[in-house]
């Protein structure tokens, strides 16, 4: 029997969410499409397909996050607050006290990400400010969902924060290449899944890094 207080995300994450769970899922989407009318939260071009686009690549995350040690994450270039408002959602009525960093140098972009957790009441804390100005920063984890590329993350971590365990990063189909390159510069260890939503990407939990030159 079906329990009917559990619906899935969508067939392909296969993922049992409550229905309140869902129910603000679906209303974050109606809130990034109707925002997008007036800020750039996300392409145009996206629009008709939030869901998978967007609210679905954000929660395949959760296998990484959902973690005994993972207490708090940190949501780098959040734009839409993406994914962190997603995992943030999916996380509270599993650990209320999980808590997501959100840092977003534009004034609209993180007053939205401030209304969506405040809708949501979500735990958070949410910094419009540039990230390459912050120092001595502390985390479990940071993530990033299309904000800068791999080398750039690396080195925010190393430079800007003094404590975090993973990185988590979408990689697009040239995403092998690019941890090869990296593997010539850093030190680190990695798990890799195949993207459920794009079958050209990959996302990454790393973790262990260390750089091995410095220039």
């Amino acid at each position: 029997m079906i329990d009917s207080n559990n619906l899935k995300v969508d067939k392909i994450l296969n993922l049992s969410v409550s229905r309140e769970t869902l129910r603000e899922l679906d209303d974050f989407s109606k809130a990034i499409f109707l925002r997008n009318k007036s800020i750039n939260l996300i392409g145009k071009s996206t629009e008709n397909s939030i869901k998978q686009r967007h609210i679905e690549d954000s929660a395949q995350t959760i296998d990484f996050i959902d973690k005994k040690d993972i207490k708090i994450c940190t949501d780098l270039g959040s734009g839409a607050g993406l994914p962190g408002i997603v995992l943030s959602i999916l996380m509270k009525p599993k650990k209320p006290m999980f808590k997501v960093i959100f840092y977003e140098k534009s004034y609209h972009k993180s007053i939205f990400i401030k209304e969506m957790t405040k809708k949501f009441k979500l735990t958070s804390e949410v910094y419009r400010k540039n990230i390459f100005d912050e120092k001595n920063l502390s985390t479990d984890v940071i993530i990033s969902r299309a904000f800068k590329p791999l080398p750039i993350i690396f080195q925010i971590a190393q430079t800007n924060f003094k404590n975090f365990k993973y990185i988590i990063l979408f990689l697009g189909k040239s995403g092998k290449k690019i941890l090869e390159d990296a593997l010539k510069i850093w030190r680190f260890d990695y798990e890799e899944k195949k993207s459920l939503t794009n079958n050209d990407s990959i996302i990454v939990k790393i973790s262990n890094l260390e750089k091995k030159y410095e220039y």
